[in-house]
């Protein structure tokens, strides 16, 4: 049991985001060779990694991943390439407290760092369908690209609603 008000927030959040990266897969995922790329799962995490930090962000995403294998909208690619990208955004934000330096983590974690792993180590050995290593670098940094900028847009958005206030270096920052 939580009773501490922020780890519940933290928790509601996180049902959020998972429920709104599967809620919104059937619609956003897009099969292109052993892959189904899905830059709603790239929006998620980068609001993740801004109001969650890396650990929770890490968390949805795994989450979102389970989900979406399960309802046929995910293949296991999602697992590197969904895990990496929120860990990195969530690491990078929280040292930075830039939200476009975060979105960027994203993007450097899932259109290279989990693309690579999954093309050498997902899909050959778990998928057993040898995947060219350039192919899946471009549809995931395409992916996460749009996924990105649509999670810094929203992040925009919140904070202007006054939903949240970014964090400065040096201090907490403020979330509702």
């Amino acid at each position: 049991m939580v009773d501490n008000p922020v780890e519940t927030r933290k928790v509601a959040r996180a049902i959020i985001l998972v429920a709104i990266g599967v809620a919104l897969s059937p619609f956003t995922s897009i099969p292109i060779g052993v892959a189904k790329i899905n830059p709603t799962q790239h929006f998620v995490n980068v609001i993740g990694a801004v109001l969650l930090g890396p650990w929770w962000a890490t968390g949805v995403a795994l989450m979102i991943a389970i989900l979406r294998n399960a309802l046929g909208t995910g293949t296991l690619l999602a697992f590197p390439g969904g895990m990496i990208g929120a860990f990195l955004a969530g690491v990078v934000y929280r040292y930075s407290k830039n939200i476009y330096l975060g979105a960027l983590g994203e993007i450097v974690g899932t259109g290279l760092i989990g693309a690579v792993a999954s093309a050498l180590i997902v899909a050959p050995v778990f998928m057993r369908k040898p995947t060219a290593v350039a192919g899946l670098i471009i549809v995931f940094s395409c992916s996460t690209l749009v996924g990105s900028i649509i999670g810094v847009l929203a992040l925009k958005l919140l904070q202007r609603a006054g939903f949240f206030e970014p964090k400065r270096k040096g201090t907490k920052g403020r979330t509702a």
